[in-house]
């Protein structure tokens, strides 16, 4: 046992404060390499947990990377709603906290109530848990009291199925929680348009299929569903032989929703068939519901089992094998597609909803007759499976999201807005500096670099022979962007970041080279950010030299205000760039724009990338300088007006100037080189339809009228009005480089 501190000497004080700091630090350190994500998932009712236990599942059962928290609140704690939290229970998740949030009343006042008593509850709640990540699913008020309250308390929030697009206030409900919620995991790819049209982060946004269907298209596989069918609808119904019905109120419309539900009823009661019909959720108008089936007598018929609550698992079983589901259930347009069951969507619920061919509206369900002639036209058919809404591997997707989750990140969540005018008013640093960027362009012979201003103007700009050896192109990449960034002091020009054009493909999520060109030798598998990055305390960006030049013509060229472009660059080799929607496309492999190795010819020459009739065969400058020697040693390049020196090597500039004097072998050798590219670009509009072609590079000039005239013969007649120009830019991969900066610091999305 230690003397009390008071006796102890100041020395061994002193010695004991710095060992405990030390042991502290130590401790600290341990904890933050050891540290799991502390995720809490947030319930608010059955068919959110539906969405939401796929995820849990796949949380719990990582446990080395994950700590999972449950918090339980909403109708789940009600008992006329099923008290549906048994189910997590029977899961056996632990649930860290239950909070009763609903007012009851069931009307507009009690959800904006029930809105105000989660928000006074959830602070306690979030405090204690302390979770680093919590995720919240959907459209109702009671998602939206989570997203608010943890937002506010500065806890990251992961939103699940934003994007996508209803007919009720639970739009306008999704949207906010979106524009809250730091990470998005979104269904289907119209939800990940959406996102990204409402600013969100491009990079935290992820394409992840529905977490429900992970489970649903592996429960649809088993074999007890007659069993669970007879369980809840009785000994005599079979497959297909019976209806669900799940119709919730409209809260922008309720009178009209409660009225479409009298006659849905009436209409099952004329058709005649079981029916399992589930009682409607919390939303203001459901005790009207309510009454206007037991005003029915729905809960006595004998063609009818009226529930408050089926486990999921047997809930699919009884979507994908029933004869019709009827009603406004989002299960209906996005869960029973899964099966091919027919659905009947009454009122505007779900309008704007992606759905499979499984599905009928009557929007204006405003006659018995009409939903009776929906079940007439419904019932029992089959329809293809659809998976608009996901494949079975949302979770993992989900999690390994998660994995990628970086605390040290700033919690601020930054917005993608479209380009906007400069405002009016003036900053310091404005007036004082130029904000510029550094822009690198590794090419085959060369390695330059440059400062560029955010007007697109060159500053300074460096140049030298490009190293044969990784080591030392590094170290003179290194070297010359701290000298550049050095002379950047006095030319009073501020830099943002450092942006890196090279030959090959490239990852630019990653800044990574990862197979170049046979100019460069290596250069594959090369992470250039990192050292960049870490040298020059700057953010870089990395990308291939045509989409580079794609990016420059976007921000200072003929690609200024266009949405949809293609750039040929036309040089040593042929490359380019493809912007659509106002985007750099860069294709899942990195490789979409690969131009000059689209093949227009089976047998034609030999390509560099080891492919015959590639369009770079027949249009590079290595082409044509190829062209050139063979005529050449035919004596049949040189003309009157052409001179060329005994120890001149030949080149392509031979061929051209030969062919301008009159030369018909040479004139025949570009024309074949212009067509073919041509032809390329034909291509090129038939698949990707732009509005605008942009020839760039040293060649550009030579080939416009070929192209354009390739166009004009080849191309479908909806094709031929696309405009082919020259690039008026000079340096255009210098400027791109630059763009991948400037883009970033004007928040434009790259």
């Amino acid at each position: 046992m230690h003397p009390p501190q008071s006796c102890r000497n100041p020395h061994e004080v002193y010695y004991l404060t710095v060992q405990h700091a030390k042991e502290k630090a130590e401790k600290m350190e341990n904890n933050h390499k050891e540290r799991k994500l502390r995720v809490c998932v947030a319930t608010c009712n059955r068919a959110d947990y539906s969405k939401l236990a796929p995820l849990m599942f796949g949380l719990k059962a990582d446990p080395d990377s994950f700590e999972l928290e449950v918090m339980v609140l909403g109708s789940h704690l009600i008992d006329d709603y099923g008290n549906t939290f048994r189910m997590i229970e029977r899961d056996e998740f632990g649930i860290g906290s239950k909070l009763h949030t609903i007012v009851r009343g069931e009307d507009e006042a009690a959800m904006v109530e029930s809105v105000g008593l989660a928000l006074v509850k959830l602070p306690d709640v979030l405090r204690r848990l302390r979770p680093d990540v919590l995720v919240v699913h959907g459209d109702r008020f009671d998602a939206l009291a989570l997203a608010t309250a943890a937002a506010l308390m500065n806890v990251r929030i992961l939103h699940l199925e934003g994007g996508e697009v209803s007919g009720t206030i639970d739009d306008s409900i999704r949207h906010a929680i979106s524009k809250l919620a730091h990470y998005h995991a979104c269904c289907t790819r119209r939800a990940q348009r959406h996102l990204l049209a409402m600013c969100e982060d491009h990079a935290r946004v992820l394409l992840a299929g529905c977490p429900s269907y992970d489970r649903l298209l592996a429960e649809r596989r088993r074999d007890d569903h007659d069993d669970v069918i007879r369980g809840w609808l009785g000994e005599d119904v079979k497959d297909q032989s019976y209806i669900v019905a799940l119709q919730h109120p409209v809260t922008t419309d309720i009178r009209n929703s409660i009225k479409i539900y009298g006659l849905m009823l009436d209409a099952l009661i004329a058709f005649n068939k079981k029916t399992l019909i589930l009682f409607p959720n919390i939303d203001a108008g459901s005790k009207d519901m309510v009454r206007v089936m037991r005003k029915k007598g729905i809960e006595q018929h004998p063609n009818f089992r009226a529930v408050k609550h089926v486990p999921f698992e047997q809930f699919i079983q009884l979507v994908s094998h029933a004869g019709c589901m009827i009603g406004n259930s989002s299960c209906g347009v996005r869960e029973a597609g899964a099966f091919g069951t027919p659905v009947i969507n009454l009122g505007t619920r779900q309008t704007g909803r992606e759905t499979g061919e499984n599905v009928l509206h009557v929007r204006d369900a405003d006659t018995q007759y009409k939903i009776y002639h929906a079940l007439e036209l419904q019932f029992g058919k089959r329809y293809p499976c659809s998976t608009i809404y996901g494949d079975g591997n949302a979770v993992p997707r989900i999690l390994k999201f998660l994995k990628g989750v970086d605390l040290e990140e700033p919690l601020q969540k930054s917005f993608r807005f479209p380009p906007a005018k400069d405002c009016d008013s003036q900053d310091i640093d404005h007036i004082l500096e130029t904000q510029s960027a550094l822009a690198v362009d590794l090419g085959g012979t060369n390695l330059r670099v440059a400062i560029v201003s955010m007007k697109g103007d060159i500053v300074k700009r460096y140049c030298q022979s490009n190293p044969k050896t990784y080591e030392d192109r590094i170290e003179l990449i290194l070297k010359m962007c701290t000298e550049a960034a050095i002379d950047a002091v006095g030319l009073n020009c501020r830099i943002l970041g450092v942006g890196v054009s090279t030959g090959g493909r490239v990852n630019p999520r990653d800044g990574v080279i990862l197979h170049s060109t046979e100019l460069i030798q290596e250069w594959s598998s090369v992470d250039v950010r990192a050292p960049l990055s870490r040298a020059l305390q700057l953010p870089v960006w990395v990308d291939n030299d045509g989409n580079c030049a794609a990016l420059a013509e976007r921000r200072f060229g003929h690609g200024r205000g266009v949405d949809d472009f293609v750039t040929i660059i036309t040089g040593t080799g042929i490359g380019g760039g493809v912007v659509q929607h106002n985007e750099l496309i860069h294709g899942s492999t990195f490789c979409a724009a690969e131009l000059g190795h689209i093949v227009v010819s089976l047998d034609g020459p030999e390509c560099s990338c080891g492919g015959r009739g590639c369009v770079e065969a027949y249009a590079s400058g290595l082409a044509l300088q190829r062209e050139a020697k063979r005529l050449h040693d035919m004596d049949l390049l040189m003309v009157e007006g052409l001179s060329l020196k005994s120890e001149e090597p030949v080149s392509a500039v031979h061929l051209i100037s030969a062919a301008r004097l009159g030369n018909p072998k040479a004139e025949a050798a570009l024309k074949t080189a212009g067509t073919a590219l041509g032809v390329g670009i034909v291509n090129i509009l038939h698949t990707v339809s732009p509005s605008l072609v942009i020839l760039s590079g040293v060649l550009a000039s030579c080939y416009q009228g070929l192209v354009q005239q390739a166009v004009a013969q080849r191309a479908l007649f909806s094709a031929r009005a696309v405009r082919v120009v020259t690039s008026d830019l000079e340096e255009p991969a210098l400027r791109g480089a630059a763009s991948m900066v400037l883009d970033y610091a004007t928040r434009r999305t790259y």
